[in-house]
This record gives C-alpha cells, structure tokens and sequence, in this order.
C-alpha cells in the first residue's frame, strides 16, 4: 500500500491547542506572527533581512567555521555554512536534547522537516539561500531526560559520569561509560551489514570523541551532512555577547515574566482548556558553572545563584555579564529568543509541546523588537513493514481504527467480524423515546413522579450499559484468537500504548534497511502537508 494520511485530530494523540493552530483558529492568530503557507515565507524573509545585521552574519559565520575546525563534513555543510555571510540567506532552524544515539525516533523527523522546507524554500525563491540547522541543546541539565534509547522493546541506559561532573551542561559531560552500553547494544543487535554500522557508528561517536556534545554532533553530521546540514552549539562566548542587551534586561527588568504571564492569560481566554506548558520566573536564566546550571535569582541584597554561595550588587553582576557573557544561560523561556537573535531564522520546526510553548512567547518577542519565525509543527511519522502492513489487510484495519486506544480498537474490531451485533445503541434510543412518553404523562399528573421517572431512565439505560459490555466481553472469550493477533499488532506499531515516533529509536528501523530509511524519509515527509503520515516500507 502506498503512504496514507490522517488528520491529526484523528490520531487522538495531539492536543486541542495544537489542533486549534493547525486550523488556524481565529482566536489563536494574535498569538503567532505568520502561519507557515508557502506564500507566506516572503513578507518573513523580508522582515528578517531588515532586522538582522551583518555583524551578526559574520559572528555566527565565523563561530560556525570553528566549531567545524578537525571536524570531518560534506562539501554542502561547509557551502553553507560560508553561505550564512550573504545577507540573502537565512536558516531554518530546528532544536533538540543531546538524546543518547538520538533517542527516540521523532528527532529524525524534526531534522528531516528541516532539511525538506529548506528544498521548498529554494525552489520557490531561487535568488536566496536556505541553510537547515540543527540547534543542540548542549546547555541542557536534566541528564534523566537524555541518557537512554529503546532498541528491541529494551532500554540501554548511561549511568553518566561519575556524580562529581553530573549537574552542570550535559554537553560537556564526558562520554566515560558508554563503552559499556555499546557492549550491551551490539549483542542486541546482532550480525548483519547494517548492525555493524550502528555499532561504528555508536563507537565512532563516543568512544571516539571526548564529551556528550562532540559525540551528538558527529552523530548527526553522519546522517545528514550531505544535505547541508548545519549543527551549531550556541554555548559560544562570542555568540553570548550578541545577546547581553537582551540578558541585561532579562536580570534587572523582568522582561519575559511580565510579557508572557499577559500572554498565557490571553491563552486562558481563548479557552481554558489550553494546557499551559511553561511558566515564567522573575529571571529566566542559569548561570554555569563546572558541574552545575543553576537559576539566578534576585535577594534582599542583590543578585545570587540558587544552591551556592555567589552573590552580586546590580553594578558587579553587569559586569560580570559583560566580561563573562558565555557564563549565562538561557532557560525555555529565553532560549527561543537567543536562537532568534543570533540565526537568521524565517521559521522554527518543533513538537506539539514546543509550538504550544513558542505561542506563549510573541509578546516578549514584540517587546525586544525581534521578529516572530513562523512556527511549523514537524513531521510525525508511523513506520508500517510490509509484513505488518500485510496483516493490517488481512485483519482489515483502517488507519483510523488503528489510532484508537486499545479497548476502544479492540470493541471495534469484535463488533465487526463478530456474526452478532452487539451495539445496542439503537435500543437506547428506542429506550429514551419511550421515556419521553413517560415524561408527559408524569407531568401532566403529577409532577413529584418526574425524577423517579428520570431515575428510572438512568437505571434501565445503565443496565442496557451493562449488558452490552458484558455480552462484547464474552464475544471477546470467543474470539480469543482474533484478539490476540490484533493486540499484538498494535502493541507492534505502538510500543507502550505511545506513538512509535515516540518510544523507538532509529536503529530498530536503521537495522533493517540502513541508508534507504533515512532515504525514505527524506522522499515521503512533505514539512507543510499538516497530516500525520503513515509510511508501509
């Protein structure tokens, strides 16, 4: 079967806000500068080519080249790279955590989407260049968050370092330890040409490289160098001091906690069911240390970082930015702002929690005078064999009924190859339309009756409730076999009861077909079709 789609409110797995975006809901648009049409880019390239400088390009250029300085990169990467000192090119920009050996699947698919608006882009303005990048979260500090994958249904976890350089950046930690989880990997994985590959691939990264950053970047940089991609590490001095005038108002004026507490209020108006995915403190940065990020915060005296010792007046801690700006980080709140200040960037390609985070933010943006990327949300993705694919025909299960949980599948599936309907939906209604008849006569005689009629009501359609369970449930017994082999299908393309994309690493898929998956990707995800793809391999 050929690759199929389904709207994103029919997979059940995204959330309303997110929906709402994609269907440009009207109450939503003061939140977002542009949706990301096509048409659209244009006025976006435009606004950023006033608003970014020169100097910037230069810096960024310049950062970029040294950080590939001993780093072995495609021709492309290197092309655009140099590229970005053109004050006709811009970047497209997507961010993730240094996952170990990528984590779960979906990161391929933000890179992906990246690298694929950038063709578009091209196509449709030919006098421009479009640069994908790769934002590593290399000042990241939750280690829990990144030190595991899931290859095989099994879990291969780093302990890390040892606990004395845990805490602090996770790009600088030390790849120490990992050469006991490729150990455990490669016995999982098996003989094979592709199985090989990881395991050069995982041994070539961090056993061979020195810290947690260096080992992501060559990593990605294997996968996707030949299509330009551009990794950048923004825990750079000379990119920090780009973004001061934004930290020094940050520290003495709450910028972002005044703006975007106004804008989560707004959110609440449009519907209060908006899950609020990040709130804002008084000072929305870290300050780094060896083995420690910690928050700054603001005390009776002055300025201090939470858990130590280290204090400032207002006139010490604004020096200390400017002598020492790579000292300061920013947190989800601000770090969006960095990106926006240091890249010449038309759009940002994130997950559903990201776009619902980045629509709490255009009004820290308006007052920083910085303008808003169109938000896109990415590509995502379920990965159908073709034995799996197979069955799914066989058993004759649409792409809809595949999404629903697992009970909801199950009931489905029994009602259909059952040779007895047990649906008694019908008989409810009939149930309810001879209640209204009883309704009438208890009020047209005496209307104290009204709610033992009601109570009636209730029990009678609770009992048809009952009934109908229990009937599917025996259904079930005897269609043990069907049930089985639908269970375990689904449990095969949804791991844990959670999307693939979500749960699985990219090797389960890269063990089996090596480059052409990421070849497959690259044909099948279309960046700006808003629809979750199902792809039979």
């Amino acid at each position: 079967m050929p690759t199929s789609y389904l709207s994103f409110p029919q997979t059940n797995y995204f959330s309303k806000l997110i929906c709402d975006y994609l269907d440009q809901k009207q109450e939503l648009k003061p939140f977002y500068n542009r949706f990301p049409h096509l048409e659209n880019f244009a006025d976006q390239l435009k606004e950023k080519k006033e608003s970014f400088t020169q100097e910037n390009r230069k810096v960024l250029s310049s950062v970029l080249q040294r950080q590939y300085q001993g780093f072995q990169t495609s021709s492309a990467t290197i092309a655009n790279i140099t590229a970005l000192e053109d004050e006709d090119t811009f970047t497209v920009v997507t961010g993730h955590q240094l996952n170990l050996f990528t984590g779960p699947l979906y990161f391929l698919y933000k890179i992906v989407s990246t690298i694929n608006l950038c063709k578009e882009l091209q196509q449709q303005h030919p006098n421009n260049c479009f640069v994908p990048v790769y934002w590593m979260a290399s000042e990241d500090h939750d280690f829990e968050e990144i030190n595991f994958f899931n290859f095989n249904g099994k879990k291969f976890q780093w302990q890390g370092p040892g606990t004395n350089q845990q805490g602090g950046m996770v790009g600088a930690y030390p790849t120490e330890g990992l050469d006991c989880v490729l150990e455990l990997f490669s016995s999982e994985l098996g003989k094979g040409i592709q199985a090989q590959a990881l395991v050069d691939l995982f041994h070539n990264a961090y056993i061979e490289h020195d810290n947690l950053a260096d080992a992501t970047r060559y990593i990605v940089n294997q996968l996707f160098s030949e299509q330009g991609l551009v990794i950048l590490d923004a825990s750079d001095k000379a990119l920090k001091r780009l973004f001061i005038p934004h930290m020094r108002q940050e520290l003495f004026e709450s910028t972002s906690q005044n703006t975007v507490e106004e804008t989560i209020s707004e959110l609440n108006n449009v519907d209060s069911s908006y899950k609020i995915q990040v709130n804002p403190r008084a000072i929305n940065l870290f300050y780094l240390q060896t083995g420690k990020r910690e928050r700054i915060i603001e005390t009776e005296n002055g300025f201090g970082v939470n858990n130590t010792d280290i204090i400032w007046s207002h006139q010490e801690l604004e020096e200390h930015l400017t002598n020492y700006p790579e000292r300061f980080s920013p947190n989800v709140m601000t770090r969006p702002l960095y990106q926006e200040v240091i890249l010449p960037n038309l759009c940002y390609i994130g997950g559903g929690g990201e776009i619902a985070y980045w629509l709490e933010l255009k009004g820290f943006f308006d007052s920083q005078k910085v303008p808003f990327p169109m938000l896109l949300l990415r590509n995502s993705a379920l990965i159908i064999s073709e034995k799996q694919s197979n069955k799914l025909e066989k058993l004759n299960i649409s792409d809809k009924q595949l999404f629903l949980d697992k009970n909801s599948f199950i009931n489905s599936k029994i009602r259909e190859i059952s040779n007895i309907d047990i649906d008694f939906s019908k008989q409810k209604k009939h149930l309810t339309e001879q209640f209204q008849e009883m309704y009438k006569i208890a009020e047209q005689t005496d209307k104290t009756f009204l709610g033992a009629v009601k109570a009636q009501e209730i029990k009678q359609l609770r009992g048809l409730d009952r009934l109908e369970k229990r009937l599917l449930k025996a259904q079930k017994k005897k269609l043990s076999d069907q049930v089985l082999r639908l269970t375990a299908l689904q449990n095969e393309l949804f791991p844990n009861g959670s999307l693939q994309e979500r749960t699985d690493n990219f090797s389960n898929l890269y063990v089996q077909y090596g480059p052409l998956f990421i070849k497959l990707l690259l044909e099948e995800l279309d960046p700006l079709r808003a629809e979750f793809v199902l792809i039979r391999i």
